[in-house]
């Protein structure tokens, strides 16, 4: 079997997307995986999970330079230098399949953008994966001393511009991502806070009307006005805390 099959074979398919999470009117968040029909634990897009993404894509760039590098330097007889390449390059691997496979917290590949990115044209994943099998044989053929071993190198070396371009890509659909849930995030909060604004400004009405009320009743109705009082004065509150919350979303 040859190494082009054996990278198609192990290759993750393409998921499907029943809805964009960063859509304004995406209301379900992104499920783990699981065919479709079968229960599946809810996956939730927050600031953290896309700063995860955003530092495993980053991880990625990192350590496709760190292993070329030692690479050289193992070629060139430095001692450990192919064990610290072999390091980065699992590093490398755990990264691209943590952002691919929806597990835990990650969502995997979660919107439109990024399965055009890693299987439309760009092809990104049979790129980073190309290029880890051709690190992994550059390291073995070093560490063999093989006369193939120049040869690898060199092409390695060569991959490595167009890759990180690849990488850089990528990373940028993440942070577009990043930045475009947190607008949502922001407009849904404003559209709750408007909702309890208005809720408050009601209650204060009636607040207003139940003393009047309490004062028409004389003795009887002073009870109620302490009632009234205490209305009035949570929706005082609640004012203060909505305007707080939402020069917290404009920011």
């Amino acid at each position: 079997m040859s190494s082009q099959a054996a990278v198609q074979e192990t290759r993750p398919t393409p998921p499907t997307h029943p809805v964009a999470v960063n859509d304004a009117q995406a209301l379900p968040p992104v499920t783990a995986a699981g065919s479709a029909g079968q229960d599946a634990d809810v996956v939730p897009l927050s600031g953290e999970v896309f700063g995860a993404l955003i530092n495993l894509s980053g991880r990625r760039r990192f350590t496709s330079q760190r292993l070329v590098l030692y690479a050289v330097l193992g070629s060139q007889g430095d001692a450990g230098a192919t064990a610290i390449a072999r390091e980065a390059l699992a590093l490398f691997r755990g990264a691209h399949a943590a952002l691919l496979k929806r597990s835990g917290d990650l969502p995997g590949v979660f919107c439109p953008e990024l399965e055009e990115a890693y299987f439309g044209r760009t092809g990104g994943d049979a790129r980073i994966t190309a290029f880890a099998e051709l690190a992994g044989r550059t390291l073995n053929a070093i560490d063999d001393k093989l006369k193939s071993a120049p040869e690898l190198l060199a092409e390695l070396v060569k991959q490595t511009t167009p890759l990180l371009a690849v990488l850089n890509q990528i990373t940028a659909v993440y942070e577009e991502q990043s930045k475009k849930h947190a607008r949502l995030m922001r407009n849904q909060l404003r559209g709750i806070m408007t909702d309890i604004e208005t809720i408050a400004r009601e209650a204060k009405m009636v607040a207003f009307n139940a003393r009047i009320v309490a004062a028409r009743s004389g003795q009887a109705g002073k009870e109620f006005s302490v009632v009234a009082g205490v209305l009035s004065s949570i929706t005082g509150e609640i004012d203060e805390l909505v305007k707080a919350a939402l020069s917290g979303a404009a920011a």
